[in-house]
């Protein structure tokens, strides 16, 4: 990854590329707890049902625009092509752009590889388990703390608007503070390493 992602990287700093991190977060409404300690037991109300929301998004690597389909069925190709009309609908000038994605199905099919290089699309597949190495992962951890972490909503739809709002912050980049630190582009990599077994 060294040789592909890095050289995208510094281009983009640079402005001569335009790049983003992509993947889908599966918002599953029901209860998310977080750090708790207490001698007596506490019950914590919590949702029936497995209703999900669904968000496809797109974070723009240096000015943390974000991109987002939003669904409560599944996310599939569709879903992506969806979202790289959008990314290119952004673009301003002839700055190419490289959007970073995992190897989901529905992101590496024909269908979408084909349509991301009738937009003038560069599609730059991260390898298996790595989710370290994409920006938006750290993303979805800090949405999910921010409105979901210990929260009860009675409702699915206060549960969706609850995300929503967390979703138009980053958009408004009223947040652009507290995710500034976070989204740095400073990726831990892991070599293969020795473990004693002593």
């Amino acid at each position: 990854m060294d040789k592909e992602l890095n050289p995208r990287i510094e281009e983009a700093k640079e402005g001569k590329r335009t790049l983003y991190f992509a993947d889908a977060a599966h918002f599953v409404c029901g209860a998310l707890l977080g750090y708790v300690w207490s001698i007596a037991r506490i019950f914590i109300p919590t949702m029936s049902g497995r209703q999900r929301y669904n968000v496809l998004g797109a974070i723009n690597a240096i000015t943390h625009d974000l991109c987002c389909v939003i669904n409560e069925t599944y996310i599939n190709s569709l879903s992506v092509c969806d979202l790289l009309t959008q990314i290119a609908n952004y673009r301003k000038d002839d700055t190419p752009i490289t959007i970073v994605m995992d190897n989901a199905k529905y992101q590496r099919c024909d269908h979408v590889i084909q349509f991301a290089n009738s937009l003038n699309i560069e599609l730059l597949f991260l390898p298996s388990y790595s989710p370290n190495l994409n920006l938006i992962e750290r993303y979805w951890k800090w949405l999910r703390k921010d409105c979901l972490s210990s929260v009860y909503y009675e409702t699915f739809d206060k549960f969706k608007e609850a995300i929503v709002l967390s979703l138009l912050r980053t958009i408004n980049h009223s947040n652009k503070t507290e995710l500034q630190s976070l989204l740095n582009l400073k990726f831990q990599l892991y070599d293969n390493a020795l473990y004693d077994r002593a």
